[in-house]
């Protein structure tokens, strides 16, 4: 029996009816949402995979409703600014993850949490200090999906509360990397690479003012490798953008990023395909690096600040002094206790080791060393270390 294929329309009626609203705002996400469509519908999945990946397309949709409802009651939402964030971004796997949850107990900075990149909208009448059910609601599901598949929390760890990667956000405009297995998958793929990300920005830009609207912060830290992808649109849309640049050998960041993505990417699939996966992730990783530096070399040297895993975890500390001065940050006595008790409090492995290699995803120590010789070159990394 042939697989139900997904249909805009079909989709679009599902989230009016779930919300009882009609307005998705500006039609500029429809090209994002027919590409996905069309890679879902030839896509290899499992019958369990297009019905997860339809649940998400509404999900995505309905939200999207409730946030230009949201921008409707509250019209003053678009006239905040966010001021001078600060990004982290680089390969993933390259320790941005530890990196931005450390930065983020710094009491001045204001992280992109989990739960609200997933619900952004406001939800109206919330009493003043009642945590938002949505948030609770969330976390319970995450609580029961680490019991289920403890290998991935080895990965990356995530709860309600733990700072996420933009690419949540991005997603509202049915456009970015999305979860990231459906920029390895046709069309999808070569669609997101040829597009100005400068509209998606736009909009990323818009939900965090919803964001900082309802819990304003001071400094927002944001953090996503996908960010490389667009480093122009990123500067365009906050001119006033600090980047920190997190560095770690390829060969390591290739094997990890492989084994993450087939770990979201399998369960959804008709059958696994480790083998051919790895040359596909390989690439479209380095071709981000290739071109997030290629836009940095383009832009103000003194906006971006490079730093290394291994330095990191030798000594977090220090790693963070550097950005602070880079930046011209102060670096009160009380953030610096805060810093030192989460590193005490939150040593390498804490959530296990999850074991993965190059040759199980179809790779060869010496693609990867060719692939990423000249970023290996530029910034002194030794593929040996």
């Amino acid at each position: 029996m042939p697989k139900e294929m997904l249909e805009r329309e079909d989709l679009l009626a599902e989230a009016r009816n779930q919300t009882g609203l009609s307005d998705f705002g500006s039609d500029d996400y429809l090209p994002g949402l027919d590409k996905l469509i069309e890679t879902f519908n030839r896509a290899p999945l499992s019958e369990r995979g297009l019905r997860r990946n339809r649940r998400r397309l509404i999900e995505l949709l309905t939200t999207r409703l409730r946030i230009e409802d949201g921008f409707k009651r509250h019209p003053e939402i678009r006239e905040r600014e966010i001021t001078a964030p600060m990004v982290l971004t680089g390969l993933p796997r390259s320790g941005t993850s530890a990196l931005f949850n450390f930065l983020a107990v710094d009491p001045v900075t204001r992280p992109l949490l989990l739960w609200e990149a997933r619900t952004p909208d406001p939800l109206e009448n919330l009493p003043p200090g009642q945590s938002d059910p949505r948030r609770d609601e969330l976390e319970a599901r995450f609580a029961e999906g680490r019991k289920r598949n403890p290998e991935f929390t080895k990965v990356h760890f995530a709860s309600a509360d733990t700072p996420e990667e933009c690419v949540l956000v991005h997603a509202f405009a049915l456009h970015g990397v999305q979860m990231g297995f459906e920029v390895m998958l046709e069309p999808y793929a070569s669609w997101y690479r040829a597009q100005d990300l400068r509209g998606m920005y736009a909009y990323y830009r818009d939900i965090l003012k919803m964001l900082d609207w309802q819990r304003p912060g001071e400094r927002w830290l944001l953090k996503a490798p996908a960010h490389m992808w667009g480093i122009d649109a990123l500067i365009d849309t906050f001119p006033d953008v600090s980047i920190v640049w997190s560095h770690r050998n390829p060969l390591l960041c290739t094997a990890s990023i492989c084994s993450m993505t087939n770990l979201i990417m399998a369960p959804q699939m008709e059958s696994e395909d480790k083998q051919a996966l790895g040359p596909v992730v390989m690439d479209f990783y380095a071709t981000s690096l290739e071109r997030g530096l290629a836009e940095r070399d383009r832009a103000d040297p003194a906006r971006f600040i490079d730093v290394t895993h291994d330095d990191f975890v030798a000594d977090s500390l220090a790693v963070a002094d550097q950005i602070y001065d880079h930046f011209g940050l102060p670096m009160p006595p009380a953030t610096r206790a805060l810093m030192e008790e989460h590193v005490r409090a939150n040593p390498k492995g804490k959530h296990g080791k999850h074991e993965y290699n190059l040759e199980e995803f179809g790779l060869e120590p010496a693609q990867v060393r060719e692939r990423f010789a000249g970023y290996a070159e530029r910034f002194g990394i030794d593929f040996d270390s």
